[in-house]
């Protein structure tokens, strides 16, 4: 819909949908510092697809399994991340924290975060410098959850040689990191099979 904002004229609001450019209208004056051309966007979940991020394998009944962590990025570049998180049955993430704050609130299934179990329609809130877990899903559906975090979505481990110890003790297997596409205004350097997700 034309070339991005110089400086010389009035900023405008991008309104999106599914990540397509449809209209721009007025910005609002919040006398706070912001985007020059903020943006509205709109994306429907049935337009992004789930990603593999995190891979485990379990062995159920003498059989091995493959349990993974999928996430929707419904919204990623360098001021936020926004997904839509499937955890599949007994999946087990470390105790770790994040370089941002963190929010998720539990859709569906049950998310046990340490000794602490938070069932659907609640809201976890993990500041920067906090830690939790480990994670535990629910063992029979796994859980859905919307997860956001601020800037920076590194997350810092807390305790890998105990996480590891509490795999091996169920039988757990971690899988190295899948290599995924990140979107486009993704940070870069996610993505790439090294062991930057819990």
């Amino acid at each position: 819909m034309g070339d991005p904002v110089s400086e010389q004229s009035e900023p405008y609001t991008i309104v999106t949908v599914d990540g397509v450019e449809v209209a721009r209208t007025e910005v609002l004056a919040s006398g706070r510092p912001h985007n020059r051309c903020p943006r509205l966007a709109i994306v429907h979940d049935e337009a992004v697809p789930f990603t593999e991020v995190i891979a485990q394998e379990h062995t159920v009944a003498g059989v091995v399994e493959r349990h993974s962590v999928r996430e929707k990025f419904l919204e990623w570049n360098g001021q936020r991340m926004v997904v839509i998180g499937r955890y599949d049955p007994g999946i087990i993430l470390e105790r770790h924290g994040h370089s941002s704050d963190h929010l998720i609130y539990v859709l569906e299934g049950t998310l046990n975060v340490g000794a602490y179990e938070c069932p659907p329609k609640t809201l976890i809130v993990l500041e920067e410098g906090a830690s939790f877990g480990p994670l535990f899903a629910d063992e029979t559906i796994g859980c859905l959850l919307f997860e956001t975090w601020l800037d920076d979505v590194t997350p810092l481990p807390a305790d890998k040689p105990g996480y590891h110890a509490l795999l091996a003790s169920r039988d757990i297997v971690r899988l190295p990191n899948p290599p995924f596409s990140s979107p486009a205004s993704a940070p870069s350097g996610f993505g790439t099979g090294e062991d930057r997700w819990s």
